[in-house]
């Protein structure tokens, strides 16, 4: 099953597999699908009543055949013929105004309500925590905002409005053919009950295979938005074919199930049709001997088999209906389940605004876990000062990114509790915690908008001045001068048009406006070429400036700046001092630093060098080719070109 047709939980996890079998209708909240009704309920009226007219209009139409017919019979009466033939002129004049009334209103009802639910949907959406995310493909999610919306807007409007129409058609019709014929009406009844089952049958059917064709579409929405999103991955390892493969077999299993629910259709419309002319046969037969017993008259027998032919149409509209309902209601389950979600970190009742900060941030014993018995982080105890630059290193998977996310509370601790100038952060609004910080991440993620939107993301009533100025102390004005439209450049799909270094300083711009008393850096230089990595680091020096900065450092090299260094070793902090302390401690540090100088040494001269410590901290011995050269002052000369360190 594909993760894209999971249930959602209420903590915003995935629950379990969507059941194969059609949602019911009785698992709906009517009261709560209709609520979206109610401010459009004038013009709901409306089109009701203008529906109504309409099937009226629709209702009176073989009753004025039947007296055309009948004056046929009479001789030298035209007038009264031209007098029907008029009428029934003014009948479809007036049943087009309506029907035309009645289709622009639902449609205008449908659009609202399509308006005000994505935009309900995607509020949520920006309101879930991340743990919702990472447990949810996007592609998914695009489904709920696009098929599950069409599919509840149909339901609320045409499918709604539909039943009304045939359910009064039907009354009519019956009310009608009574009148005419009780003996020809109770012999059509008589073959109802078939045409019924087999409708119900043919129903169950086709929803089920309208089920899994909506699951197939999500499963192939989902591969599409990942495929596009990561296009730069496909190219670069040249998986073009495997992800049009790929594609083709959720397109070809959408295919087969298409045509299934296809054949299924194709058969219940091909045995209604057989059915209902054959009953329509039946009727004649029955209404011809009624006409020789003398009981009714050609005109009358026309007229009940038109009126007859409206009661089998609005039995088979109603039980398409009825599939059509059961097909959608999966889909207005989703979406209220989407709706009812509770983001896992959420403020408290009369959350405080966060005051000026600081920039004092404390960790209290504070352990995490994503999964229950799996802890990611260990009693952390932690007090970073105000403009103090902390750096964050460790082996992969030691807890640094989970310890930098409980910062601006992407996460909130299992227990214990982390505090900014005192104040424990499940105390203070998300809003108010998060326009105090800045984060500039290791991937930038650019929108596809211009060089301005970008950058005025950080302060969007910025003045032009103040975003030149923020432009400048990134580095990024000069480049972006350069461009053809200069700031109105467009950037392209997550910054693609634009260099790895280029869409950094875009992002420290964006950070230098919003001008954060608290920065986080989760190694910003780390995949760029020297000279971009000059020019970035160049600029973040200027950022992290009287600022409290926290820095995830996955390349030593680039810690030079930290007043102190935390150690992170299986979610615990196992040391924590400055590159002095930590390198005489001759502990994990010591050994990923010394590990990353040797990676450093043999890139530089093309082949093995191994490092010894002799002297762990007063001199690195070095054999093979380069050993004429093993002093510590070369060493730290080495350590200075390769590492960029100044230390």
């Amino acid at each position: 099953m594909p993760e894209a047709s999971r249930e959602l939980s209420q903590t915003g996890s995935i629950r379990k597999p969507v059941n194969e079998t059609p949602a019911s209708l009785g698992g709906i909240d009517w009261t709560r699908l209709l609520s979206y009704l109610m401010p459009y309920w004038g013009r709901m009226a409306l089109a009701t009543l203008a529906l109504l007219i309409s099937m009226g209009c629709t209702l009176a139409f073989p009753l004025m055949i039947t007296r055309l017919l009948g004056s046929v019979s009479q001789p030298n009466n035209t007038g009264a013929l031209n007098r029907l033939a008029l009428l029934l002129t003014g009948i479809f004049l007036v049943q087009a105004v309506f029907s035309f009334v009645q289709s622009y209103l639902l449609v205008a009802v449908g659009e609202h309500v399509v308006c005000e639910l994505r935009t309900q949907l995607y509020g949520k959406l920006q309101s879930l925590s991340l743990d919702f995310f990472g447990g949810h493909r996007i592609g998914e999610l695009v489904s709920r905002l696009t098929n599950d919306v069409t599919q509840m807007r149909n339901m609320l409007t045409s499918s709604l409005t539909s039943l009304l129409s045939q359910a009064a058609s039907l009354i009519g019709a019956l009310a009608i053919i009574l009148a005419i014929s009780p003996r020809l009406t109770l012999f059509m009844f008589a073959m109802i009950p078939a045409l019924i089952f087999i409708g119900s049958f043919f129903g169950n059917m086709i929803q089920k295979q309208g089920a899994g064709v909506q699951d197939q579409l999500a499963s192939s929405t989902v591969i599409a938005e990942e495929t596009l999103q990561g296009i730069r991955v496909v190219k670069s390892f040249g998986r073009e074919p495997y992800e049009l493969h790929r594609f083709a077999g959720a397109t070809q299993a959408t295919l087969h199930v298409s045509l299934r629910l296809a054949a299924y259709s194709s058969s219940f419309a091909s045995l209604m049709i057989f059915l209902g002319l054959s009953s329509m046969g039946a009727v004649m037969w029955y209404g011809c001997r009624e006409v020789i017993a003398g009981r009714l008259s050609l005109a009358m027998i026309t007229g009940f088999l038109m009126y007859g032919i409206m009661v089998a149409g609005s039995l088979g509209s109603l039980a398409g209906l009825f599939g059509q309902f059961r097909s959608a209601a999966g889909g207005v389950q989703r979406i209220f389940q989407l709706l009812d979600l509770t983001p896992s970190v959420r403020d408290i009742a009369n959350a405080a605004t966060m005051p000026t900060v600081r920039g004092s941030i404390t960790f209290e014993d504070v352990s995490f876990a994503y999964d229950e018995g799996v802890p990611v982080l260990e009693e952390i105890t932690l007090d970073i000062r105000p403009g103090e630059i902390l750096a964050l290193v460790g082996p992969s998977g030691s807890g640094k990114s989970t310890l930098f996310n409980l910062i601006p509370r992407f996460y909130d601790p299992t227990s214990g509790s982390v505090r900014i100038d005192g104040l424990d952060l499940r105390m203070v609004s998300q809003s108010g915690l998060r326009s105090h910080l800045a984060i500039v991440p290791q991937e930038t993620i650019l929108f596809g908008g211009t060089i301005r939107e970008n950058i005025l993301y950080g302060l969007l009533d910025a003045t032009e001045p103040e975003l030149i100025s923020a432009a400048k102390a990134a580095n990024a004005h000069q480049f972006i001068m350069e461009l053809p439209d200069r700031y109105e450049a467009v950037v392209g799909e997550r910054g693609m048009k634009l260099s790895g270094g280029q869409r950094q300083r875009i992002a420290i711009a964006r950070a230098i406006l919003k001008d954060p008393r608290i920065l986080l850096l989760d190694e910003a230089t780390s995949s760029l070429d020297s000279q971009s990595e000059e020019l970035v680091q160049d600029a973040l020096n200027r950022l992290m400036f009287g600022r409290t900065t926290v820095i995830i450092a996955h390349r030593l090299s680039s810690i030079s700046a930290a007043h102190r260094i935390a150690v992170l070793d299986r979610g615990r902090i196992t040391e924590l001092g400055s590159h002095d302390e930590l390198m005489n401690l001759n502990g994990l540090y010591a050994r990923l630093y010394l590990m990353q100088f040797r990676d450093s040494v043999e890139d530089s001269f093309g082949s093995p060098v191994s490092v010894h410590e002799r002297q762990p901290c007063d001199a690195i011995f070095v054999e093979g080719p380069t050993a004429p050269f093993a002093s510590i002052g070369w060493t730290a000369g080495l350590l200075n070109s390769s590492l960029g360190t100044s230390r």
